[in-house]
């Protein structure tokens, strides 16, 4: 790819217009970025704005999956775990207590019938499970206006949605800076930011953003209208606005949101783990328990 591009400069072509042949290598913001900096004659300065950029979202992004995806695979790992011991070990111990010709507590009664339940049915609900996050996530990516429902449910979400939110407003903040002190227009910097907040709530607020400031409104009255937005925020936002420094107030705000996120993240995986561990505990403890109970009882009658 980076030969094409050289050889594609060397026959005359500008740098952005050779790097907008591959979108998904460069993206509208680090095209129109490129373009700026040419224009200016301030590349190396873009690019190293650029880098920087880049390293800020990816850190930032990088934490949010650590925050969401480890609970989520350690709750993955147990239910695979109980599945296994429903449909392979309990078995084994119902034939031995069948053996005794003993009733059975209904604890332990109850474990029997769910792992009856799971050698029936556990392909057809591990069938449904895949079926329905497949068609989630094709959804997802095919209708805006799915999509759009999932990030705003998501946004309502305890904890975790403060999260989602910190970050999208500070990916707002951090690319409509970068834009704007580059020499991209407002409006048309506001069109970059409509791709690129993670959340497509956020994406559509800064469509909206911009057609109203296209008609002459100022962009912190714009923002207020969204209703998505922080009074803080907004009040940066006016105060850039007034100051001629709209891109140094955005950076301070995308700055302390950042911050938020990373002390949010780092507060949620320290109460997360001895969660998880209590979670998995109590699943397996469960199981172990309602096995041994027959066997207790028994004991306590020899």
């Amino acid at each position: 790819m980076v030969d094409k591009i050289r050889t594609e400069i060397e026959s005359g072509s500008t740098l952005h217009e050779s790097l907008s042949q591959y979108p998904v290598q460069f993206d509208e913001l680090y095209v129109n970025l490129v373009k700026a900096g040419e224009s200016a004659g301030v590349l190396d300065t873009i690019l190293d704005n650029i880098a920087s950029y880049k390293e800020r979202i990816e850190s930032i992004k990088g934490k949010i999956k650590k925050a969401l995806y480890y609970p989520a695979a350690v709750i993955a790992v147990a239910i695979i775990v109980s599945s296994i011991l429903l449909i392979f070990v309990i078995p084994q111990f119902e034939s031995v207590f069948q053996s005794f010709g003993a009733d059975l507590p209904a604890f332990t009664r109850m474990i029997v019938d769910l792992s009856k339940y799971m050698q029936e049915y556990g392909i057809w609900i591990l069938l449904s499970i895949v079926a329905i996050i497949v068609a989630i996530v094709m959804t997802k990516r095919r209708s805006k206006r799915f999509d759009h429902f999932i990030d705003r449910v998501s946004l309502k979400i305890p904890i975790v949605g403060g999260i989602l939110e910190q970050a999208a407003i500070a990916r707002f903040c951090r690319t409509l800076a970068i834009t704007f002190a580059a020499g991209v227009p407002l409006v048309d910097a506001l069109k970059i930011v409509s791709g690129s907040t993670g959340n497509q709530v956020y994406n559509d607020a800064a469509a909206r953003i911009r057609e109203d400031v296209a008609v002459g409104h100022q962009l912190q009255l714009a923002m207020q209208q969204t209703e998505v937005f922080p009074n803080m925020v907004i009040q940066m936002a006016a105060i850039g606005e007034e100051a001629g420094s709209l891109d140094t107030m955005l950076n301070k705000v995308a700055d302390a949101y950042e911050e938020e996120v990373n002390n949010a993240v780092d507060s949620l995986s320290s109460l997360l783990e001895p969660a998880i561990i209590v979670f998995v505990g109590v699943i397996v403890g469960a199981m172990v328990v309602a096995m041994y109970l027959p066997i207790f009882k028994m004991a306590a009658v020899i």
